[in-house]
């Protein structure tokens, strides 16, 4: 059920609210008694506590909550508008993005692109990337020169459960051998 509530979250905190009637404030935050009402009365029934412990025990850490518990919201991947306020910052020398073999032409021609999202996802490590790249397919690992973007003057910003935010990766930082 877990896995179920997640998804559910994941949809009304990243990409749409007024499924159930919340609005996001400009960071992405909602009242979690606002959250669990709205939900309760569109069919998903969750206590606090069960929230909590969602937001605790996710793989990812897609959530998080105010540090007095009264608020929540998706750590990253919004495709509605939010400015998590993350400040930019120097980013590891490489990076990892997962995907399959289908998407690599568009990616050898215009590098990685945000689409609806508001950044490209970057992992600082490779059983993540392989994981992200996983969900559609048989994964496909590209290595990203992030340091080289960084000196070239490319923002990073990091979300509070470490997956790493850039608005583009050019295909000149793409390494796509490994």
């Amino acid at each position: 059920m877990s896995v179920q509530r997640s998804k559910f979250l994941s949809l009304v905190l990243r990409h749409d609210p007024a499924r159930i009637g919340i609005t996001l404030d400009d960071a992405g935050w909602v009242g979690v008694d606002e959250l669990l009402a709205a939900s309760a009365a569109h069919g998903v029934t969750m206590t606090r506590d069960e929230l909590a412990s969602l937001v605790a025990t996710s793989d990812k850490q897609r959530f998080a909550l105010s540090e007095d518990g009264t608020r929540i919201r998706a750590n990253q991947g919004h495709s509605v508008a939010v400015e998590l306020g993350l400040p930019v910052m120097a980013p590891p020398e490489l990076l990892y993005h997962g995907t399959v073999a289908t998407a690599l032409p568009g990616i050898r021609a215009g590098g990685l692109v945000k689409g609806a999202r508001h950044d490209v996802h970057l992992s600082a490590d490779l059983a993540t990337a392989t994981k992200v790249g996983a969900r559609r397919g048989s994964p496909v690992i590209l290595t990203i020169r992030a340091r080289a973007m960084a000196d070239a003057g490319h923002d990073f910003r990091r979300s509070e459960n470490g997956v790493w935010l850039t608005a583009h990766v050019p295909p000149d930082f793409i390494d796509f051998d490994s």
